[in-house]
């Protein structure tokens, strides 16, 4: 790119990109549309006295890809990366396999081929960082939300180059084995390491010198450097400068000065970002879209629905909250840069046709349309999701959470931590054998009926079916197996949660107990059994294993209601010894009845205590009491007005009031001045429902703006 090109790029794009985001931001909508719009107009699809090198903005877009990855890395350290790791982990792979098996199946349905379809599965299973940064930043989204989306983004960037190994030997004809597909994860594990550990040690210090010069010009200077050369180290061994780039910016986070550089980066950061959504508007063709948006429509519908009901199962499932689960569900139901990427690859490779990439980017233009708003609803979707659910599964949801706090916080046992790992060793390993006796019995089919009727002499019909039998006769075990440890593993993470008692002695957490088993093992099975189905799928074909999985999960959803409604059972008979000790404490320091005036002073009575039920009402967390004074914005509200499970996810066991007691209040009731509610959950939970009650404003809107 010469001097007068780069400067025609830079003036034709950044100057209509001025005038339709100064346009959207006086209609009050996202900016990155008007970016968008922007990319249309100065592209080659739309008639319009005003264009731009396709090629070279694609490249300057490149540097926001980088920048924003950058900055994201600059306010997630490492230390949160790990702390995030199971949890976002686990998700993205829940969520990604989910995504994989869906896109593949879309694709078969509307008549594509395997390698068509399994690309389409690959290309709707990774969200946009950039998008998301972008809309995290307009609407100011922070806190627990924010963390867990961007860990899943992380997991979801390392899975898409896995992706993109596996495809380009699949596309070149090579067939990519298990031993190099362990291989391509080992170097990348140990370019991971290898960088992150040179970077800590190094990184941190050097920094932390440059900013005690206290010269704003150098340290700008010296961290986009040091962010451009990380981003070409890893791509100079193969992998996405994204990657590079974020492993940068938490490399210097952890200096302490990620603060002040991301503020010294964002200016620059910003400009490049708007050239990155120009270019992704610049790909929109409308032609395409008019002649098929039948199909971009139900990849479209894909991605939001599969995203939302996978990120909601996976971050539920690892212990949050229904509302943060359904919140970062909705805020990753797009596709964006890696989809390009991987859409590119099977185009270039010539593994795929021509339709492929043109449907990938008006999807991604539609879902980037819809994020901003998705976002904006996540919310209020959340506590309408909340408000509609069982009593006894709101229940359920309000204390699974403090359940996998308590396993969290358990000190780790040795004797135990060895059985988990070799459990989980053992389960890897028949997931492994049991993938690979599927595609190999698929795969080799015909090679195996040629073998047996040129050696054996047996009929072609005969001999298919010897080999059917012979692959269920392996088949059957290895699966019975899984389920076998799936519930062992679940039996002894729910007794490290909630420990068992003696013989002889009543177990008051046997119904806690069992809740957890089952949902443990439902947890188990969607980590195994959606991986084994996104793999073999494209080898096996038809419904069997897609049945066979539905089966399964139904069987346990009835174990799940049932443990449900044990459950509820058992916080009944917990509240009503809450409510017993609550009274009792409250006659012996004579607490005020609700007709009677509140004492004097600047605050009301504390509330009686109630931890010394935490041990004699196991799997009910630490029952907290919260006072409600003739102040709080509580008093004269419903619960569920209030809706205090779906906007923090604690759980109102109790509620006295004056010598009367309500055992697990529904949610018409109205709260009163002078009342004690019991709460229960995560200590997260329980907090910010104690902060609701006494403090909050009457609207109660926690929506991120």
């Amino acid at each position: 790119m010469d001097a007068h090109a780069f400067l025609v790029v830079l003036a034709v794009v950044l100057g209509v990109a001025a005038v339709t985001t100064v346009v959207f931001q006086w209609l009050r909508q996202p900016v990155v549309l008007g970016y968008i719009l922007a990319g249309l107009i100065v592209g080659p699809s739309v008639p319009v006295p005003l264009a731009a090198d396709r090629q070279d903005v694609q490249a300057l877009s490149e540097l926001g890809v980088i920048l924003v990855m950058f900055s994201l890395g600059l306010e997630f350290s490492l230390r949160k990366l790990f702390k995030l790791g199971p949890t976002a982990g686990l998700t993205a792979l829940l969520e990604t396999s989910l995504m994989l098996w869906l896109g593949f199946m879309v694709g078969r349905l509307l008549g594509w081929s395997t390698i068509d379809s399994v690309f389409t599965g690959a290309i709707v299973a990774i969200s946009s960082t950039t998008i998301i940064a972008k809309a995290f930043e307009e609407r100011r989204v922070q806190g627990p939300v924010r963390e867990l989306v961007v860990g899943v983004l992380i997991v979801e960037d390392l899975i898409a180059i896995l992706f993109m190994a596996t495809l380009t030997a699949i596309a070149t004809g090579t067939h990519l084995s298990a031993g190099e597909m362990a291989a391509t994860t080992g170097r990348l594990a140990l370019f991971l390491v290898g960088l992150m550990a040179i970077g800590m040690l190094l990184v941190p210090r050097t920094f932390r010198a440059i900013a005690r010069l206290g010269r704003p010009e150098t340290t700008l200077v010296a961290s986009v450097g040091f962010c451009f050369a990380i981003s070409l180290l890893a791509y100079e061994f193969g992998y996405s400068v994204a990657l590079g780039a974020f492993i940068a910016g938490s490399l210097i986070a952890e200096s302490g000065e990620g603060r002040s550089i991301a503020h010294l980066v964002q200016p620059l950061r910003d400009m490049f970002a708007a050239i990155f959504f120009v270019s992704v508007g610049m790909l929109i063709d409308p032609a395409i879209i008019i002649e098929h948006w039948g199909t971009v429509l139900a990849i479209a519908a894909l991605v939001v629905g599969g995203k939302v009901v996978g990120v909601t199962v996976g971050a539920f499932l690892t212990g949050n909250t229904v509302r943060i689960s359904v919140q970062a569900a909705m805020t990753l139901a797009q596709i964006g840069e890696f989809s390009f990427i991987i859409a590119g690859l099977g185009l270039a490779l010539g593994a795929t046709g021509d339709l492929i990439y043109p449907v990938a980017v008006a999807v991604s233009a539609i879902t980037t349309l819809t994020t901003p708003w998705l976002i904006a609803a996540s919310g209020p979707v959340a506590e309408r999701i909340d408000r509609h659910l069982p009593r006894r599964v709101r229940t359920f949801t309000a204390l699974y959470g403090s359940w996998v706090e308590q396993l969290r916080a358990q000190p780790r046992q040795q004797t135990r931590a060895a059985t988990i790992r070799r459990l989980v060793s053992r389960l890897l390993l028949d997931v492994a054998l049991l993938a690979a006796i599927l595609i190999g019995t698929s795969v080799g089919m015909d090679r195996m009926k040629s073998a047996l009727e040129r050696g054996l002499g047996v009929d072609g019909g005969l001999a298919h079916l010897a080999i059917v039998a012979v692959g269920i006769a392996l088949v059957v075990p290895l699966s019975a197996g899984i389920l076998r440890i799936a519930r062992q593993l679940g039996l002894i993470l729910a007794e490290t949660a909630l420990p068992g008692v003696a013989d002889g002695v009543v177990d008051l957490a046997a119904a806690p107990r069992r809740a957890l088993v089952v949902t443990l093992q439902l947890a188990i099975v969607l980590l195994t059994g959606l991986p084994l189905l996104a793999l073999t799928q494209p080898f096996l074909g038809g419904v069997y294993g897609p049945i066979a999985l539905v089966v399964l999960l139904v069987v346990l959803g009835f174990a799940f209601w049932r443990g449900a409604a044990d459950l509820y059972g058992h916080v009944r008979a917990g509240a009503e010894t809450i409510l017993e000790v609550l009274l009792s404490q409250a006659r012996s320091d004579d607490l005020p009845h609700p007709g009677a005036p509140l004492p004097a002073g600047p605050a009301p009575p504390p509330p009686p205590s109630l931890e010394v039920l935490h041990s004699v009402l196991p799997g009910l967390g630490t029952p907290t009491p919260v006072r409600l004074d003739e102040r709080s914005p509580a008093v004269g509200r419903s619960l569920a007005d209030l809706n205090l499970s779906g906007i923090t996810g604690a759980a109102v066991l109790a509620i006295m009031r004056g010598d009367r007691g309500l055992l697990v209040p529904a949610p018409a009731e109205v709260l009163h001045a002078g009342d004690v509610l019991a709460l229960a959950g995560t200590q997260d939970a329980v907090e910010a429902a104690t902060r609701l009650l006494q403090t909050a404003p009457p609207a109660l809107d926690t929506t991120p703006h």
